[in-house]
């Protein structure tokens, strides 16, 4: 069995938090979904190599893309941001260089991916609180100044 995340009493916010947006109810299959997706976040192995402990991986993935692109996961960062500790702040910012394949087809969507002296990449801006655990973060062009 993976090593989990989530204990019972942080599962339990996170399920309400959820369950009030009014698009997830309490399935039982949902806590090892999330754990899940933290895991594949938190290791970086394909979804493919997803242990079969957290279900299939084709809906742990499907699952991961319908909450995100719902915007899901965006609130449940919002709501625990808010739980944060704000006597001291610290911001930052990084470079992710993006793949070869990512600015052939154009969108109207921004995708935030400039050029830049080492080619296409984007801007991660990170802001965390006194223990470290992120409050904000924001993406830009990676030509983009912090």
């Amino acid at each position: 069995m993976p090593r989990l995340m989530l204990t019972d009493k942080r599962w339990q916010k996170l399920l309400q938090l959820m369950k009030s947006t009014g698009r997830i109810y309490n399935k039982p299959e949902h806590r090892m979904t999330f754990e899940g997706i933290l895991f594949r976040l938190r290791t970086g192995i394909p979804w493919r190599d997803l242990p079969t402990e957290f279900g299939s991986w084709s809906a742990v993935y499907r699952r991961f893309n319908l909450w995100s692109k719902k915007g899901l996961l965006n609130m449940l960062f919002n709501e625990l941001a808010k739980l944060s500790d704000y006597d001291w702040v610290f911001a930052d910012g990084s470079i992710v260089k993006a793949h070869q394949h990512s600015t052939g087809a154009a969108t109207a969507d921004n995708e935030c991916i400039g050029k830049s002296r080492g080619g296409n990449s984007t801007k991660i801006h990170l802001a965390v609180d006194s223990g470290g655990l992120p409050i904000y973060f924001e993406l830009s062009e990676g030509q983009r100044h912090d």
